[in-house]
């Protein structure tokens, strides 16, 4: 579904990815996971067509995705759950919702979508005229995740998700990825709780200072020794 090919991003001087290569099939979840300032929301946003590569390809279900702008990324399929979750503050919980389907025309359809994202996070539903600044962190990574479905996408990247939340939501939250996943839409999730992410992923990449140094399925990172000893102490 997506291929990504000898990508270098660079932030002025700074050689952010390398020759990076990630692949993702379609139906499956695959977790890239790494340190801090590896290079895991510059993939992401490399995807989004929010940042653009100095040279290499974005294949997307065929099409060279590499120049597309980021709302037309969108209209393919391709949402992001940004990192630290983005809501807009201001809007209410519905507002945040019909923002995801700001592309859409189909207004029945649109709010076919939005009793489907409620019937997952009933809270949202309970909170729906309420302002987005003034949920809970738990609350917000819902809204974050609802507001990306109503774009209806096929590929939903997602960053840092359980980040900041109580171990009780983050095991919510990795519930409902799968819910999401085994409901028909493919996921690459970025993670820095490693041991989370691997227990949900079909297949994980590893990346370091912008550069993919282990891949396989989630089951053989989880038995790799140099993985346990950089991202599985807990």
């Amino acid at each position: 579904m997506l291929q990504i090919k000898d990508i270098d991003v660079y932030y002025g001087s700074i050689h952010a990815l390398k020759k990076l290569y990630l692949e993702v099939e379609q139906g499956s979840i695959v977790t890239l996971i790494g340190a801090n300032g590896a290079g895991k929301t510059t993939t992401l946003n490399t995807i989004s067509g929010i940042l653009r590569p100095r040279n290499g390809t974005i294949m997307y279900k065929g099409t060279d995705i590499t120049k597309v702008a980021p709302e037309k990324i969108v209209g393919l399929g391709i949402s992001q759950v940004a990192e630290g979750r983005r809501v807009f503050s201001t809007m209410t919980v519905v507002e945040n919702l019909e923002m995801g389907g700001y592309l859409r025309r189909d207004k029945k359809a649109i709010q076919t979508d939005m009793e489907m994202v409620y019937s997952r996070f009933p809270r949202l539903q309970e909170r729906r005229k309420q302002l987005a600044g003034t949920l809970s962190g738990g609350e917000q990574q819902m809204l974050a995740i609802g507001r990306a479905l109503m774009a209806q996408p096929e590929l939903m990247l997602m960053d840092e998700p359980s980040m900041g939340l109580a171990p009780l939501l983050v095991k919510e939250i990795f519930s409902i990825i799968k819910d999401i996943n085994e409901r028909g839409t493919t996921i690459l999730l970025v993670e820095q709780n490693a041991n989370m992410a691997l227990s949900i992923a079909h297949k994980a990449f590893v990346i370091e200072t912008g550069e993919i140094v282990l891949q396989g399925t989630a089951e053989q990172l989880l038995k790799s020794e140099d993985v346990k000893k950089a991202y599985l102490r807990c």
